[in-house]
């Protein structure tokens, strides 16, 4: 089955197809871990996840998945300075040395990032790899020595540029974001790691070193620029590592397109010779209540912040999902209860097709068939989640789980195994027996949790809720207490 996304590199839906036989290889912009992910960035990550479980679910595709970690950075840098108020105990003790500092941070707030993936149900095991961008700054200094080789880059002060005008002679610039160029000052330079979307001039490609900063030696036409790398540089270099270039499918949020996305596109082919990716594809923005997520206006949330108000991960992963991922989605608590009761009318519809008699006059498995065809025909155009599930409900209000013989209930079933590898939300069995003794063990680590929370430790109290769930169980919370649950099996 063929699929067809939207490519922002052509402005189009396209159909799909990997480079090498079988296999997708794609890479997905990761998070600068510098503080805990928001609902936003959730969004970001769920939308590659789903199209990853697509590509090897309906379409029978390998996938070779790649999502870097951005560990150096201005934020960062600032966040894990000597005397920085944001600095946590859980961090470690600072020392004199920035490169300690920043690492204890960004370690600190990687695992709290891959704690929260885990949470919303994307898997560890299914990425290819998971890069930290100073494990790669050989390759990063390496990528920078070739642009400036091929007269894409010079140095100034201590710091590597790239060049525009000359690469804007050859090339274009602006593939993914419409950029006005007209006030274009050739010479102009931008140190920052992140710039206004009219801010069209010379980017860092390798910053000089300043005191109190993280740096690394980089040997250049006979010079030690010790220094460190800028953002755009990054993603370029480990993509490069990972997957080989070009690979299939390159994504992030659409805020990504300019400059970081540009910026990568313009340093790949000027220091490797080669495009970046075949597709680049991008989720959209997030808001809350029908406005932009801001902390002044009181609406921002991370996933850990709606944990604690007693919501399911598995409700906030298919209030996302249901969304097609370039559309903006509004996030609200009557929008997230209305997808927690369209996910159990769905749990309960599976619960029932191994539960209900059989129908020997019902459903032939031709039109089961022919309904796994029109779903995943939704799925594979440009992953329209919304098409899919309302075929879903349309199916399932229209034909009762009694109304199957055995073979359509099997193949029904079946397709529902599909889909939940899909959506991950939901469980393939009978109802679970009401009476469920509870281990002594499982009632600690909910009594340690819980202790966490009032005490504001929400690390240790994540990690309980780990424990918790790997033990096959767990723990809703209300104002004032919680309650133990079985997972279903």
């Amino acid at each position: 089955m063929k699929l067809h996304l939207y490519n922002t590199l052509t402005r189009s839906n396209q159909l799909f197809a990997p480079l090498k036989p079988d296999v997708v290889r794609m890479y997905s912009c990761g998070p600068t871990v510098y503080n805990y992910a928001h609902i936003g960035n959730i969004r970001a990550f769920l939308f590659p996840d789903l199209l990853q479980r697509v590509l090897r679910v309906v379409c029978g595709y390998r996938v070779e998945w790649v999502m870097n970690i951005t560990d150096i950075e201005d934020k960062i840098i600032l966040d894990s300075s000597l005397g920085s108020a944001t600095w946590k105990p859980e961090m470690g003790v600072q020392t004199n040395n920035p490169n300690d500092n920043a690492a204890k941070l960004a370690l600190f707030y990687e695992r709290e990032f891959l704690n929260d993936l885990s949470i919303i149900g994307i898997k560890r095991s299914d990425f290819h790899a998971i890069p930290r961008a100073t494990d790669f700054i050989g390759e990063i200094t390496a990528l920078v020595r070739k642009i400036v080789e091929n007269g894409f880059g010079y140095e100034s002060d201590g710091s590597v540029y790239f060049n525009l005008a000359e690469w804007r002679k050859s090339e274009k610039y602006g593939q993914l974001f419409t950029i006005d160029t007209e006030n274009f000052r050739a010479g102009v330079r931008i140190d920052a790691d992140e710039y206004d979307r009219d801010q069209v001039s010379d980017f860092v490609l390798w910053k000089a070193h300043k005191e109190g900063e993280p740096s690394w030696d980089f040997e250049l036409n006979g010079k030690n620029l010790r220094g460190r790398p800028g953002w755009h540089i990054e993603c370029s270099a480990m993509g490069h590592a990972t997957l080989g270039l070009p690979f299939d499918i390159h994504t992030g949020g659409v805020d990504l397109r300019f400059p970081h996305h540009e910026d990568e596109i313009a340093q790949s082919k000027a220091g490797y010779g080669v495009e970046t990716s075949a597709f680049w594809c991008h989720n959209e923005f997030l808001e809350v209540e029908g406005t932009k997520m801001s902390k002044s206006k009181g609406n921002f949330f991370t996933l850990r912040d709606l944990l604690d108000k007693g919501l399911d991960a598995m409700d906030i992963r298919f209030a996302m999902m249901s969304a097609q991922y370039n559309s903006v989605f509004n996030f609200t608590f009557f929008g997230l209860e209305s997808a927690r009761k369209a996910r159990f009318r769905i749990q309960d519809y599976i619960h029932d097709l191994h539960e209900s008699p059989l129908d020997s006059s019902a459903l032939t498995s031709s039109y089961i068939s022919e309904f796994r065809r029109e779903v995943f025909a939704e799925l594979l155009n440009n992953l329209h989640t919304p098409k899919a599930l309302e075929r879903v409900f349309a199916y399932i209000n229209a034909h009762p789980a009694g109304s199957l013989d055995e073979e359509s209930r099997n193949h029904l079933i079946a397709f529902f195994r599909e889909l939940n590898a899909i959506f991950e939300v939901w469980v393939i069995s009978k109802r679970p027996e009401k009476h469920v003794e509870i281990p002594e063990e499982v009632r600690n680590y909910a009594e340690q949790r819980w202790q966490a929370k009032i005490e504001r430790n929400f690390a240790l109290a994540d990690q309980m809720r780990l424990k918790i769930s790997e033990l096959g169980f767990t723990v809703l919370d209300s104002k004032d207490s919680y309650t133990i649950e079985e997972l279903p099996h």
